[in-house]
């Protein structure tokens, strides 16, 4: 079971972080000039929330208090906590997450069904992930759009990491703080539901101590569970191409997720993937 003190610490990270987003001025109190922090103070979120400044104090600095989903409920309006940082919130203060260890074969093996929507999906680049993020499925697109995920070794098949670490990515997206923005928001929201699981705490410190920017992203403290956008590529051999990115959770015992790049409608991207393709086949 995860140490109690770091999922407190979690918590009190992501409760200053959205508090330091919000400004006064938007929430009825003045902007001023003598703020030392960005955001509003404590109290204020407390005035906001209808708790006392001492609980909310405690609360943000994880410490061990009691605490209900009401008074949560309250919190999260004061923060303008969209619906999944409201579910990460209460995960993270409820413990409310599931401890379940990943199994060898949830690391490994998809259903046929699932192979043969890669097949089909057949110019939409396509990656199945399981909830830490370490990839067990693709299509032939997505290996021509990203890398050729056959040639990393299995264990070392994590999008998180592998974003990190592969010249591949940081050349391949137009923005690839916003790239990367997306995928730690999702494994962010994974981090909160399985907050029991050992494993998280000890990706997120090694990662931590080998990319800088990665300690920068992660405090960033985006959460979504499944965002929809709109993603420009620069592909070294396609050129500039545009897709709209859909995740979908995958419905079982394992929990999956199936991330469909699809070619943007009135765009030259399909021709381009088409191409690229038929020249590397």
């Amino acid at each position: 079971m995860i140490n109690r003190e770091t999922r407190l610490q979690a918590l009190s990270t992501f409760l200053k972080s959205k508090r330091a987003k919000i400004l006064p001025e938007t929430v009825g109190f003045p902007s001023g000039t003598r703020r030392r922090t960005p955001g509003l103070r404590r109290e204020e979120v407390a005035q906001l929330a209808g708790v006392s400044p001492t609980w909310y104090t405690w609360l943000e600095q994880g410490r061990d208090i009691k605490v209900s989903a009401s008074v949560l409920d309250c919190v999260a309006a004061a923060l303008q906590l969209n619906d999944d940082e409201r579910k990460y919130l209460y995960d993270l203060a409820l413990e409310t997450g599931h401890g379940a260890i990943l199994l060898k074969e949830e690391l490994s093996e998809i259903t046929p069904s699932l192979k043969r929507i890669l097949q089909e999906l057949r110019f939409c680049p396509t990656i199945i992930s399981d909830r830490r993020c370490q990839i067990v499925g693709w299509n032939h697109a997505a290996s021509h759009v990203f890398l050729d995920f056959e040639q990393i070794p299995a264990e070392q098949r994590n999008m998180i990491q592998l974003l990190f670490t592969r010249k591949e990515f940081r050349r391949l997206a137009g923005n690839w703080e916003h790239f990367v923005g997306g995928f730690l928001a999702i494994f962010r929201a994974y981090y909160g539901q399985y907050v029991q699981d050992e494993w998280y705490d000890r990706f997120i410190n090694e990662m931590k101590g080998s990319h800088p920017e990665f300690a920068y992203l992660w405090e960033q403290s985006q959460v979504s569970s499944a965002p929809d956008v709109l993603i420009e590529f620069r592909h070294a051999k396609g050129g500039k191409m545009l897709f709209h990115l859909t995740s979908l959770q995958v419905q079982g015992n394992t929990d999956l997720r199936c991330s469909v790049y699809t070619p943007a409608p009135e765009t030259s991207t399909e021709s381009k993937l088409r191409r690229l393709m038929e020249r590397n086949d």
